[in-house]
Order: C-alpha cells, then sequence, then structure tokens
C-alpha cells in the first residue's frame, strides 16, 4: 500500500482517532469535567463565551458540508476515502460544539435561535464563498478553501483558545486539542493531494487566488467584528484571573494573552493565520493574495 493511501486510509483514521487521541473522550473531553464556575456565574463572560461556541459551530457546519461535497466531486477513489473521514471528524466537531452550547445553558429549545442571534455575518459570507464552489463540484478550488483556507484559519483559532483554555479550563482545552489534531491531518491532505492538480491545471491559479482573496477579506472582518466585540470581555477575563490568583502566562506565539489588549490579540492572530496562508499556499504553488479591505 502507498505511503499516501495508507496515511489517508479509514485504517489509519480508526487508528489515529476513535482510538487514537479521542479514546475515552466524551464530548472531546474527559467524562467528569465541567465548564467552570466562575464562568457559568459571570453572565458577560459566559455570553461571550456562547458567542464564541456560535461561530465555531458556524464554522463547523460550513466544514461539514464542503467536505461531505467534494467527496463525489474527488477525482480518485483515496481522495473520496479521505474526504469521507474528514466528513465524519466535522461532523463530530458541529456535535461536540453544539453539547458545549448545551452545557453553557442554552436550552435544545433555543439553540437554533442563539445561532442566528451570534453568528458572525463575516463568517457566514467567508463560508458563502467556500460553499459557492462545492456545489459547482470544483474538487480544486473546494479543497483548497477548505483544507488550506478554512482549515488554516480553524487551526489557528483553535491553538490560540487552547494556550487560553489549558489555564482555567480543562474540559473546554481537552475539546480543543482534539479538533487540532484532526484539523492538522486536514490541512495535511489539502497540500498533499493539492500541489499536483494545480501543476496540471495552471490555468486555473488565478481564479482560485481569487477565492483566496475573498476569503481572506471575509476573515478579517470576522476577525474585526468579533475582538470589537470582546474588548470588554478580556479585561474581565484578566481581573478574574488576578482576584482568584490565577496569572498564569497563556503564551501563544511568545505573547501573553493575559496580558495583551483586545487589538493586540486581534492583529496576533490575524498575522499568524495570513503567515499559514502564505506558507501552506506557496506549497501547492499558489501565490497568496491580499483583500482590498
Amino acid at each position: 500500500m502507498s505511503d499516501f493511501l495508507s496515511g489517508y486510509s479509514i485504517q489509519s483514521w480508526l487508528e489515529r482517532c476513535p482510538q487514537g487521541y479521542l479514546e475515552g473522550t466524551v464530548y472531546g473531553h474527559e467524562k467528569a469535567e465541567r465548564e467552570p464556575d466562575e464562568l457559568m456565574k459571570n453572565e458577560a463572560l459566559r455570553e461571550q463565551q456562547i458567542r464564541t461556541t456560535v461561530n465555531l459551530i458556524v464554522g463547523e457546519r460550513a466544514a461539514l458540508a464542503a467536505s461531505s461535497g467534494l467527496v463525489n466531486a474527488a477525482p480518485d477513489q483515496r481522495s473520496k476515502t479521505f474526504l469521507a473521514t474528514q466528513t465524519l471528524d466535522e461532523a463530530r466537531h458541529v456535535e461536540i460544539f453544539s453539547q458545549r452550547l448545551l452545557d453553557l445553558g442554552v436550552s435544545q429549545a433555543d439553540f437554533e435561535s442563539t445561532i442566528n442571534t451570534y453568528a458572525n455575518p463575516h463568517l457566514v459570507k467567508f463560508a458563502g464563498v467556500l460553499l459557492e464552489k462545492v456545489d459547482k463540484k470544483d474538487f480544486v478550488a473546494g479543497v483548497v478553501g477548505q483544507n488550506i483556507v478554512l482549515e488554516g484559519l480553524a487551526f489557528s483559532v483553535f491553538e490560540m483558545m487552547h494556550a487560553s483554555a489549558k489555564i482555567d479550563n480543562l474540559k473546554w482545552a481537552h475539546t480543543l486539542a482534539g479538533t487540532i489534531a484532526d484539523e492538522r491531518r486536514h490541512v495535511g491532505f489539502g497540500e498533499n493531494r493539492i500541489g499536483a492538480l494545480i501543476r496540471d491545471n495552471p490555468g486555473r491559479k488565478s481564479e482560485i487566488e481569487k477565492m483566496q482573496k475573498d476569503m481572506t477579506g471575509h476573515m478579517l472582518a470576522t476577525f474585526a467584528w468579533t475582538f470589537g466585540q470582546d474588548k470588554d470581555t478580556v479585561e474581565t477575563v484578566r481581573e478574574m484571573r488576578k482576584s482568584s490568583g490565577k496569572e498564569e502566562h497563556a503564551v501563544y506565539h511568545g505573547v501573553d494573552l493575559n496580558q495583551a489588549s483586545s487589538a493586540e490579540i486581534e492583529k496576533l492572530l490575524a498575522e499568524t493565520v495570513i503567515h499559514e496562508f502564505k506558507t501552506r499556499l506557496a506549497r501547492v504553488g499558489l501565490d497568496y493574495q491580499s483583500p482590498a479591505a
């Protein structure tokens, strides 16, 4: 069996995921773990976490629609097989983040209305650019948009949240750790599979780079919207940690998230994701395109 086929087979997925880093978990975390009392008793902080979790659901619903839609568009069996495993990964992400929304106190009856209330409109547009390509069965553009752009964004966002959560919310940190491991595999597939297809279809480059440019513009608008809303909550969390004596350093790419302002964190995340885009796009023969604004 070739290295590519064995690395992206159902058997490999079983050994690495459900029988590997997910074994023994319940919705991605240890069974006895709960959301911290400090979070649940602070309405501003709880609302911020509800908003964050809602937008993770929005992103993962888009990823689920994209990966499942690309299965039949894939030109070969091994890509279909990997995308089938990714579809289950994305369905799991939707489920675990949905469960977290319930854990944060959102009722089943209010679930979809809560999604509608807190969904970031720029993130919805970001997803729309990708899903338009998927609906057209455009495998090359779809995998670039899904496994390089969307997954590259998710990977960095999850890593930053994990750096903060492991200080005072182990339940959430453990949930994120599993999704990070999933995203690492997804991004790897995008790079390994698409490079050859781009080389075989050089005429597609400008169109695909335009898609990346549009998605990046919506991503940056998503960050601006999110961090604008979270500015006060960042200060609330900082004060809570000081009063409780929990002032451990939550370091992400050399920056202490407990000391940085909301604007500084936004800038850090945007620069990190764009650097990832540039690196990964270059590996498949594409040039990063900066959005107009």
